[in-house]
């Protein structure tokens, strides 16, 4: 058990925030090595166990979000986020089930069976049950551009299964395995490969950006975003950032999630919206509530120069226990009534917006950690993308590290440049290498202008989509069924063929 959460506290480090991207290459060892001759029940809970302790050291900072941000009691947000990392855990728990099946097979089905029993349930956790694809094995190497690379034609998994079979590999060395030279000797190519193609990509020239566009981050404290009282004084922290942009002639200005305080288009403020368009005579992208029959909807508004809408998208897909209730007719007869922002309605479709120089497409918060949008906005047309956020949620945690490596996957995977606005940062512009060309820190009040270009075309993955994962599929169940038998096992006497003592 103690080599089981080893696994598990390695991987969180190797995690955005912990930052300690070589243990991806290691995490999974000492599980691996404790998996060896165990029984299904014991694999899978040591795989359960070793996931909890994972997904407990990266993604604590949901109890920040709901106790803090979300009026969830912390006698509630404690054990949400237990049941949580518990679930992430589970696919885990299957991991260790699987993989202690194939670990009688030969050095290098033992070594991608796992690897690609690893992809099939990340993708998996991307989307049963609404998906959360975060934290992947992959993200640990957001800073090291030359592996993530490859991203663009297989997705994130296609990196996940690189470092899968770099643990399988080591713990085969660890255990002084004598096929493993042969387990080393592949995952070593394959990097090899990887990495040759990665820095043939990082020499190839971008096409020079060409759109200028202003990004704000007003640094508004969560519990402030809503009080009516600061309404007028929030919209004009936005108002004056943006105006001190107008000297380099961004040809639009971007401001965060929710960054107007109201329902947009209703009352005065959105009047005073419309106006700050006008005085800037710039085209305005904003965050707003919307209200429509009855439903509320967290949306995007773009503005003319002249202040006419010239249109909006819906978020499509929205933040559990953040924008709504899992299970609410559930859950409050057991907790009492559950709070949640304003009850948010999904949008139906990806809007796709339209400048002078070129059209974009819009991913609200959440969004971008989905790849499936971002291809869906690249197909229809978009020539880049605007990502905006409201991570106050997160407070000062790896959380918006981790939210901003989702930004630089998405970039590399549709080689697409990416502007980023959050209201309390990490705010930026990515490149379609995956390179931060701007960035701000946490929780200061800024506002900046960076180039972005367009798209040069659709990319493999774009094109194709999560065809690694059906790869992985086919390399599991290759390995599964090529099982040889454990022939250390004692036997029962008695039977034809078996070995070893009674």
């Amino acid at each position: 058990m103690i080599w089981a959460l080893l696994s598990g506290l390695l991987y969180g480090l190797a995690q955005p925030g912990w930052g300690i991207w070589p243990l991806g290459w290691v995490c999974l060892v000492p599980l691996l090595h404790t998996l060896r001759g165990k029984g299904a029940t014991e694999s899978f809970l040591l795989g359960l166990s070793a996931g909890t302790v994972a997904f407990l050291s990266s993604v604590y900072w949901i109890v920040v979000a709901v106790n803090r941000y979300g009026a969830i009691p912390l006698p509630i947000a404690l054990p949400i986020l237990l049941l949580l990392s518990l679930y992430l855990g589970s696919y885990w728990g299957l991991y260790g089930l699987g993989t202690s099946w194939m670990m009688a097979t030969g050095p290098i089905r033992g070594t991608v069976g796992p690897a690609a029993l690893w992809v099939l349930l990340e993708y998996l956790r991307g989307h049963l049950f609404g998906g959360f694809p975060w934290a992947l094995l992959a993200h640990s190497h957001w800073k090291v551009l030359a592996f993530i690379q490859i991203c663009d034609i297989t997705g994130a998994y296609g990196l996940s299964f690189l470092l899968a079979a770099g643990s399988a590999a080591f713990a085969l060395v660890l255990e002084r395995h004598k096929g493993a030279f042969r387990a080393v000797a592949f995952v070593t190519i394959s990097s090899l490969g990887v990495l040759l193609y990665g820095w043939a990509k990082l020499k190839e020239p971008l096409p020079e950006p060409s759109l200028r566009v202003g990004i704000v981050q007003g640094n508004v404290e969560q519990n402030l975003k809503w009080d009516e009282a600061y309404s007028r004084q929030i919209l004009t922290i936005h108002k004056e950032l943006t105006l001190r942009l107008i000297s380099e002639a961004p040809t639009m200005v971007i401001w965060p999630e929710t960054a107007f305080p109201d329902y947009f288009p209703e009352g005065e403020l959105s009047e005073a919206m419309r106006q700050v368009a006008k005085e800037a005579r710039r085209y305005l992208l904003f965050g707003s509530l919307r209200r429509s029959r009855g439903r509320v909807y967290n949306s995007a508004f773009l503005l003319s120069p002249e202040g006419e809408v010239m249109g909006w998208y819906d978020k499509l897909h929205l933040v559990p226990f953040g924008e709504f209730i899992p299970m609410r007719r559930y859950l409050e007869p057991i907790f009492g009534q559950l709070a949640s922002l304003g009850d948010i309605t999904p949008g139906q479709e990806m809007t796709l917006f339209h400048l002078p120089g070129g059209d974009f497409s819009v991913l609200i918060c959440f969004e971008v950690i989905f790849p499936e949008l971002s291809r869906l906005a690249l197909r229809r047309g978009a020539d880049f993308l605007v990502t905006i956020t409201n991570d106050a949620w997160f407070g000062r945690t790896a959380a918006p590290y981790q939210h901003m490596a989702q930004v630089v996957f998405r970039a590399v995977e549709g080689r697409v440049w990416i502007a980023r606005a959050a209201n309390t940062g990490i705010s930026g512009v990515v490149d379609p290498k995956g390179r931060i060309v701007r960035a701000t820190e946490l929780f200061t009040t800024e506002a900046f202008t960076a180039l972005v270009g367009k798209t040069s075309g659709l990319t493999l993955y774009c094109r194709l989509g999560d065809w690694f994962v059906l790869l992985a599929g086919a390399i599991f169940i290759a390995s599964a069924s090529l099982r040889r038998p454990n022939r250390d096992r004692s036997s029962s006497p008695g039977v034809p063929g078996c070995r070893g003592r009674p």
